[in-house]
C-alpha cells in the first residue's frame, strides 16, 4: 500500500494552517445554519422574531425587526439557505485549499478580506472601540499573511 504524505509549500507562511482552521470553521458553521433554516422553516423563525420584538419592546410595524418579520416566508428561508450554503462551500474550499497552500486560495482569501475590510473600517469609524480595532487588526494581519504568500510564490 502506497501511503501519500503530505509536504506543504517551502514557500507557505506558517499562518496559513491557522486561517484555513478559521475559513473550515465558518464553513462549517453556515452549512450547519443553512440546514437549520431549511429544517426549521420560516413558522419558528417568525416566532422568535416576535419574541425578540416582544422582549425588546420594538416597534413591530416600523423598522428592521418588522422588515424581517415580513421578509420571513418560505421563499425567503431558502434563499437565505441557498446563500448560506454557497458562503459555507466557498469558506470549506477556501480553508482546503489554504491548509495545501494553494495559490488560488490565497488569491480568493485576499479578494474576500479586502471586500472586508471597508466594512471593518467604517465600523471602526462610527463606533471606535477596542472590539472594531480587533476586527480590523485581525484582517489586515489576514490579508498579510495571504499577500506574503502570494508575493513569495513570485520569487
Amino acid at each position: 500500500m502506497i501511503v501519500k504524505h503530505y509536504n506543504p509549500d517551502p514557500h507557505a507562511h506558517p499562518g496559513l494552517h491557522a486561517i484555513a482552521l478559521v475559513e473550515l470553521g465558518k464553513g462549517g458553521l453556515a452549512l450547519l445554519a443553512a440546514s437549520g433554516l431549511e429544517l426549521l422553516g420560516p413558522a419558528p423563525l417568525r416566532r422568535w422574531v416576535h419574541a425578540l420584538i416582544d422582549t425588546f419592546h420594538l416597534d413591530p410595524n416600523h423598522g428592521a425587526a418588522a422588515w424581517l418579520s415580513n421578509a420571513i416566508n418560505p421563499d425567503g428561508v431558502h434563499i437565505a439557505a441557498l446563500l448560506a450554503a454557497l458562503y459555507g462551500v466557498m469558506h470549506l474550499l477556501e480553508g482546503w485549499g489554504l491548509w495545501y497552500a494553494k495559490a488560488w486560495a490565497s488569491w480568493l482569501g485576499c479578494i474576500t478580506v479586502m471586500l472586508y475590510l471597508p466594512f471593518d473600517l467604517y465600523a471602526l469609524a462610527k463606533h471606535p472601540g477596542w472590539l472594531s480595532v480587533i476586527a480590523v487588526a485581525i484582517n489586515v494581519l489576514v490579508l498579510w499573511v495571504l499577500a506574503r504568500d502570494l508575493i513569495k510564490r513570485r520569487k
